[in-house]
């Protein structure tokens, strides 16, 4: 796995499961454990404080430069002419 998908898998995860832990909070619900690995403790203490703080044109402008998915562009499809409905 390319470094970039590697941080796209992991930065969506963690900002989800910290997003989870912030509702579950929130709501009187029970919180997950705490982070066991140190990548758990990383993106959880680290990145996801982090990144929360950074205003969204910069997040915006750093997603656009990372290589994937959301580079491709897609061509719109051909219309068929529609029949009759009966």
């Amino acid at each position: 796995m390319r470094f970039a998908a590697w941080l796209r898998y992991n930065a969506e995860h963690y900002l989800l499961v910290a997003a989870q832990q912030r509702v579950a909070a929130r709501g009187a619900f029970e919180v997950r454990a705490p982070p066991r690995t140190l990548k758990d403790r990383f993106f959880l203490v680290v990145f996801v404080p982090v990144y929360r703080l950074l205003p969204w044109r910069f997040r915006k402008a750093v997603l656009q430069r990372m290589p994937g998915s959301h580079r491709r562009t897609w061509e719109p499809r051909e219309r068929k002419p529609l029949g009759p409905a009966v």
